[in-house]
Order: structure tokens, then C-alpha cells, then sequence
């Protein structure tokens, strides 16, 4: 046995579609997703976006015209996408792919109460970061 970590989900293709905004993923398990990447960004597995433990998430806005410029590969476990927001710290694993293409559903729901319970629209812009010096123009 081998002690190398195996992801449970194994790619067999990957493409990027630009004008629908999403990541076409196969599996080897014969599974496969059109995850949009707005709902890759707005479930960022990054610090950025999840914190460093729970209920420390930063609820993600402003996404919903978001595209992937670039995907890096990751070992042979994950890619690392850089968006055009500028966001490119997240690593998703194989399986985190898969949890957000099967989930998208749920995940979508969940994103829309927590944009409900926190008063604000999916479309409106960030707020600048805690502490951050911004000037208004």
C-alpha cells in the first residue's frame, strides 16, 4: 500500500468556457459538471474567502461577471485558478471540484440566504478589506 494521497475524484478532461463563465470538468467516475465561476469564486477554498475556521467566511459579492484568466496545475491533485478579479490564492483540490459540481444546487441555495441574512445583493461590490486605507473617486 502506498502511503501517497490519492484524490477520490480523477479528471479525465478540463475546459474552460470564457463565454458561459464556467468550468466543464469530466470524471473518471463518469461524472461531470458545468460549474459556473462565480460559484467557484464565491466558495474560494482560500484563507481570503473561508478564514482560518468557522464563522470566519468572508461573504463574497460582486462575482457574478467573474472569469477564470489562467488555470494552474497543482501536483496531480488540483488547480489553482487566477480570476480576473485579481483572486488566485485558492487551491481547489479534484475533490472539492466534485463537492461543488454535485452541490450546486445546495451551495447556490446557502450563498442566497447568507447574501439574504447579510442585507446586501450578489451583485453589489466588496466592501474594501478591514483596516485598508481607500480613497473614493
Amino acid at each position: 500500500m502506498t502511503s501517497r494521497h490519492t484524490p477520490k475524484a480523477q479528471p479525465v478532461a478540463l475546459t474552460l468556457h470564457q463565454q458561459s463563465r464556467a468550468l466543464a470538468i469530466e470524471f473518471a467516475d463518469g461524472a461531470s459538471f458545468s460549474i459556473p465561476f462565480e460559484l467557484m469564486r464565491v466558495y474560494s477554498p482560500s484563507a481570503e474567502v473561508q478564514g482560518h475556521g468557522p464563522g470566519q467566511e468572508t461573504l463574497q459579492t460582486g462575482k457574478r461577471l467573474v472569469n477564470v484568466d489562467a488555470v494552474e496545475p497543482v501536483g496531480h491533485y488540483a488547480i489553482q485558478p487566477h480570476f480576473s478579479d485579481g483572486h488566485d490564492s485558492g487551491i481547489f483540490t479534484w475533490d472539492y471540484l466534485y463537492q461543488l459540481g454535485a452541490r450546486q444546487a445546495e451551495l447556490w441555495a446557502d450563498y442566497e440566504a447568507r447574501l439574504q441574512a447579510a442585507g446586501v445583493d450578489r451583485d453589489a461590490a466588496m466592501p474594501p478589506p478591514a483596516g485598508s486605507a481607500c480613497s473614493s473617486h
